[in-house]
């Protein structure tokens, strides 16, 4: 870092000395004419020296960003001519762009990721895609300071070799035009008769025509896509969803809500996983498993005495009734009254403007796939023949488990591990890496205490490599740490390792819709498949498996399949919450430490213990912490991490200040009542302030102070004996 420093201040004085001493009244259009005749003598004299000359001159001009190259290009055509000076001009400019380029990276680049690095990832991705295309552009267009754009890309992440020979082939247009006007030198009275409006437009249309290129070579491919299909010459629909889970039921309400003419097909539940299988049913049966530890913990809350038997049977009929009772939500009926048409069965997509089902042709404009996601089975030997279940089947039991394998450390898994080990089983989990492996170290190190606490074996960094069935007796055969075959005796064993995207059946292949490497559907920002009128959102699009974001991708496939003629809009993933629904929970929304550090961001970390809340201390909750992650010296929020009870709660004003750019000093000035578990928030915004208290202005404040004081006391003492 010292000697980034060092290099920093000498290239600062070196610009320093540059105008304290003139220097530029030698690179000036009057100067170069004066000198012309001598410059061209010398060349024809000497000509390799004054090309060696010129040309290093030039390499320390354009890397340390002196003005002048204007200038010096006229020379380069005054001197050398047409044909020899564009490749001097061109080469030496183009290496000198790379050496500022190269200094901008070394001494600049890495703090300024660090502060700003997750608002430039987005500058950063669309660079990594198409660098080539935006430097190109900028070195065609003379309005650009091309000293500039060497600094600016020095900032960022496009590789040097791409730099170099976009800079190199960009600016050949400008160099040729301003050394062929230096061949003309005594018809120039000022550097602004070089270049008339209608040369800057050319230069402006031939910057554009890499993307025009690209624009119609794209728009070509996806008329030779679509001309092996007949496309119908009217529609009967304006939109067909295919699943009726978070997305798909949001995509069909709007569309509805704009009065378009929608059918959602769904070919089993209505709700999808979230209302039959995921976070309803989860959240049903950690309710009563609360509840028993709350009754075995009564005692800290003055209670004697308690007890509590309970029906497991009676508990998983209770997880029914609580879907049973969200189901109208998300029911035929009730959509059917909003103005969709809802149809039960197995859709296909046959075309880019047809589906099928059951036995039924539907021709639409535009089609949405919310088909969703499945449990994850893994390829493990003899699990067939043992009694396994999912997260979409653990459902179906009636009878407790005396013995539970829980297979898998992700928020699903920890869920169940903890709610079946309060309810009594005796559960181990077998993770192959880290439990939560998306969270910082401090969260997860609360979660694994607690789910001990409740009886939770945990065996991490092992991994499942065989099941074994002896008689009614069931085994899961796993390597520990040590590399040691440890033998785990089973009733039941539950798969949650994850979840995979329904992209089977529906007629993707037939279309030649390709599928991404984490087996999602391929879209683009505006979640378009390479049909432009055929999209995903939800689980079956990625990147994230949250009903929530489901629902919010779903908004911009429906307006953008609707009214994607007037304006389509990039989905918005730059605030995501999300939880973990353990006792305590696990609640997030922007950069953790870990993502943090990997991405080379620089924050700071305020941190306020849930110990200290009142609240918490009266619900006898008084664990956990409030973490946020900030810029260095400044309240800008990069995330937060709440781990305790009602995190999830706590989490949605970070949440809201994220999204609309409110800093933590806008959280502290904000009422919140007392006693409540939101005041955790204002009292993390104020461990922030006072960790950035304005020392100078306190020290002031005590002096000021101390001098009032003197002067009250000073008649005082006048009137005593």
């Amino acid at each position: 870092m010292k000697k980034r420093w060092w290099i920093l201040m000498l290239l600062g004085l070196l610009l320093g000395l540059f105008f304290v001493f003139d220097l530029g009244r030698f690179f000036s259009l009057e100067t170069l004419k004066e000198s012309h005749h001598d410059l061209q003598q010398a060349y024809q004299e000497q000509p390799f020296s004054v090309i060696g000359l010129y040309s290093l001159t030039y390499l320390v001009m354009a890397a340390l960003s002196l003005p002048g190259a204007t200038v010096m290009t006229l020379a380069g055509g005054a001197m050398f001519g047409l044909w020899v000076g564009v490749p001097v001009v061109l080469v030496s400019a183009t290496m000198g762009a790379t050496l500022a380029f190269w200094m901008a990276r070394y001494v600049l680049r890495d703090a300024v990721q660090r502060r700003f690095g997750d608002r430039l990832e987005a500058i950063n991705t669309g660079l990594e895609r198409d660098g080539v295309f935006y430097l190109f552009s900028l070195r065609l267009v003379p309005a650009f300071p091309f000293f500039l754009i060497n600094l600016l890309m020095g900032l960022t992440t496009i590789r040097s070799a791409t730099f170099f020979w976009a800079s190199l082939v960009g600016m050949f247009a400008g160099t040729t035009v301003y050394v062929n006007a230096g061949t003309q030198l005594a018809a120039i009275t000022r550097l602004s008769d070089i270049l008339s409006p209608v040369l800057i437009g050319s230069f402006v249309l031939l910057a554009a025509f890499p993307w025009l290129a690209r624009w119609g070579i794209g728009m070509v491919k996806t008329r030779r896509l679509y001309a092996r299909w007949t496309r119908p010459t009217q529609f009967d629909r304006n939109l067909v969803v295919i699943g009726a889970g978070a997305a798909g039921l949001v995509t069909s309400y709007i569309a509805a809500a704009t009065r378009a003419k929608v059918t959602l097909i769904e070919g089993h539940k209505m709700g999808g996983d979230c209302l039959n299988y995921g976070c309803v049913p989860s959240k049903a049966l950690i309710r009563s498993a609360t509840f028993l530890k709350q009754v075995q913990n009564a005692r800290s809350l003055g209670m004697t005495n308690i007890r509590v038997d309970y029906d497991f049977a009676e508990v998983m009929a209770r997880v029914q009734r609580v879907v049973k009772t969200v189901e109208p939500h998300d029911s035929v009926e009730r959509y059917t009254e909003l103005g969709v048409e809802v149809l039960q069965g197995d859709a296909r997509i046959t075309s880019p403007w047809t589906v099928e089902v059951n036995g039924q042709i539907l021709t639409t404009r535009a089609i949405v796939i919310a088909t969703g996601a499945r449990p994850a089975v893994p390829n493990i030997p003899g699990l067939a023949s043992v009694r396994y279940y999912t997260s979409d089947t653990i459902w179906s039991l009636t009878a407790r488990p005396e013995r539970l394998v829980v297979l898998g450390g992700g928020p699903i898994g920890c869920e169940l591990a903890q709610a079946f080990a309060r309810l009594g089983c005796q559960v181990t989990q077998v993770e192959r890496g880290d439990l939560m492996a998306r969270e910082d170290a401090d969260a997860v190190a609360l979660v694994k205490a607690a789910l001990q606490a409740d009886g939770v074996q945990i065996l991490t960094q092992t991994e499942a490599l065989r099941c074994e069935k002896e008689a009614d007796t069931q085994y899961l055969i796993v390597r520990g740490k040590e590399g040691e075959e440890i033998k785990l005796l089973f009733d039941a064993l539950l798969c949650a390792v994850g979840r995979a995207p329904r992209t089977d059946g529906f007629g993707l292949d037939e279309l030649g819709i390709p599928v991404s490497s984490r087996h999602t559907i391929a879209t683009n920002a505006k979640l378009q498949t390479i049909y432009p009128n055929i999209y995903a959102c939800g689980d079956v699009a990625g990147p994230y498996q949250f009903t929530h974001t489901a629902a919010h991708q779903a908004w911009y496939a429906s307006v953008n399949a609707l009214f994607g003629d007037f304006k389509r809009f990039k989905v918005d993933y730059s605030v995501i919450p999300w939880t973990t629904f353990t006792d305590p929970e696990v609640a997030r929304v922007g950069l953790s430490e870990n993502e943090a550090r990997a991405r080379g961001i620089a924050f700071e970390v305020t941190r306020y213990g849930l110990d200290d809340l009142d609240r918490a201390i009266a619900d006898e909750a008084a664990h956990g912490f409030v973490k946020i992650l900030t810029v260095p010296g400044k309240d800008r929020i990069l995330g937060v991490v709440i781990v305790g009870e009602h995190a999830s709660d706590l989490l949605a004003e970070f949440v809201l200040a994220m999204k609309h750019g409110l800093g933590l000093n806008k959280i502290l000035g904000t009422i919140h009542t007392y006693p409540t578990w939101s005041e955790a928030n204002k009292y993390a915004a104020g461990e922030w302030k006072r960790a950035h208290a304005p020392q100078f202005l306190l020290k002031w404040a005590e002096k000021y102070h101390a001098k009032r004081r003197g002067k009250e006391i000073g008649p005082v003492r006048k009137r005593l004996p």
